[in-house]
């Protein structure tokens, strides 16, 4: 059986997770704080908090920006759920619009369609890890129109002057825009380091803030920590200090810190994550390009262009001329052949609970027809040329047998 996207875990992070667990300390603690400061690096934006969820950076940051009932946010119907959900939670309305047909992303000419005076957030989605558009989403937002329609309704908001642009870089930590990396294109971005990301932690996500002044994104990472731990102005490394126990509880925060544990995986993980993880999978992604190419059915994803180089997180593969029925009945034949594929993903308006709230899939044609074609090939470091070659024998067969 050739797996999708099993973790790397080898002995390095085997070994610093003992550590970990023989230091006696396993929560928020001295690996956190070093893996933060290593993801600023990395990333050269302003600051960085590290929470257990890119799920949780995500709703953290819209709350904070006063996101609630009456308010509207931008995102692609073609996401995971938890782009949509944190809308909810806040009792915002989450308004989708459609995405690019080459590259999955958001649809710069979509968002300008749907601006109002209640929108108080976009959130594009590096979909596969090939970030968006965001100079021309940058260039939307400050146009003096769209920035009349803004209405700010707390400090925050006020501050901007204008629409915040949450980047949901789940997929796309190392890629690059215009030789800028994923970190500091918006905002605000949100990674996430689940256990099928390319830099994992087994569960975990970070904030990376890059705002500009009058914010202070020292100020803000200091908020943060305070937000992500019940409003507790000491986590439990700062009490440790000798006769240093007392604390205050100075807002009603939340519960979202990463531990220790999960830190010390990726503190192995982002040592060799430019030079070893992004290049391991960049020849991964080419391999299956090349093989891919010499079939006319094959519409491939893009990698690389002009301004932008991918994280290359997922192999995302259309299939030419085909229904979403014939797409299932690949993956059944394939999967019967021990290759495990997957599909990136279901737009949210085909889910009950979107379609109960009114959304209808055919406001969204690009989004539903990129989906019926897609299949998601597996994708993880480990993979070896000869996997990737039984990979594409039992796709293209399956095709040929079913075109």
């Amino acid at each position: 059986m050739i797996p999708f996207s099993p973790p790397h875990i080898d002995q390095k992070i085997i070994d610093e997770v003992i550590d970990t667990l023989k230091s006696g300390w396993i929560t928020t603690g001295p690996k956190t704080k070093l893996f933060e400061k290593k993801l600023t690096a990395l990333n050269g934006n302003k600051s960085t908090i590290c929470l257990n969820s890119a799920t949780a950076g995500l709703e953290l940051v819209l709350r904070w920006f006063g996101v609630k009932e009456g308010d509207e946010v931008i995102l692609p119907a073609y996401t995971y759920s938890a782009t949509a959900n944190v809308v909810i939670h806040c009792g915002a309305k989450p308004v989708f619009v459609d995405i690019n047909q080459k590259d999955f992303n958001i649809s710069v000419a979509c968002i300008k369609k749907v601006i109002t005076s209640k929108t108080k957030v976009i959130i594009p989605v590096d979909i596969g890890g090939f970030p968006c558009d965001y100079n021309e989403i940058k260039d939307l937002i400050i146009n003096s129109e769209t920035k009349k329609l803004f209405t700010p309704s707390n400090e925050n908001q006020k501050k901007l002057g204008r629409i915040l642009i949450l980047s949901d870089a789940a997929h796309s930590l190392g890629a690059t825009y215009f030789k800028n990396n994923t970190g500091t294109l918006a905002d605000i971005t949100v990674f996430s380091f689940h256990a099928v990301k390319n830099l994992t932690t087994a569960e975990g996500g970070a904030i990376a803030f890059n705002l500009q002044p009058p914010f202070d994104n020292n100020e803000l990472y200091d908020f943060f920590n305070l937000f992500s731990l019940h409003g507790q102005n000491k986590d439990a490394l700062a009490k440790t200090l000798k006769g240093k126990w007392k604390y205050d509880i100075e807002i009603a925060g939340y519960k979202a810190n990463m531990t220790d544990i999960a830190a010390s995986i990726g503190l192995v993980e982002i040592e060799r994550y430019k030079k070893d993880i992004l290049v391991k999978r960049k020849h991964i992604f080419e391999t299956y390009l090349k093989i891919f190419s010499e079939y006319s059915w094959a519409e491939l994803p893009i990698g690389i262009s002009n301004e932008k180089t991918s994280s290359y997180h997922l192999f995302m593969l259309r299939i030419k001329d085909i229904n979403e029925t014939q797409r299932d009945k690949i993956i059944q034949n394939i999967s019967e052949q021990n290759v495990a594929v997957n599909v990136h993903f279901v737009p949210i308006p085909l889910f009950s609970f979107y379609k109960n709230m009114g959304y209808n899939i055919n406001d969204f044609p690009i989004s539903y027809d990129n989906f019926s074609r897609e299949i998601s090939l597996p994708f993880f470091y480990n993979l070896t040329d000869e996997q990737i070659e039984i990979v594409t024998k039992s796709v293209i067969n399956t095709v040929r047998n079913t075109l």
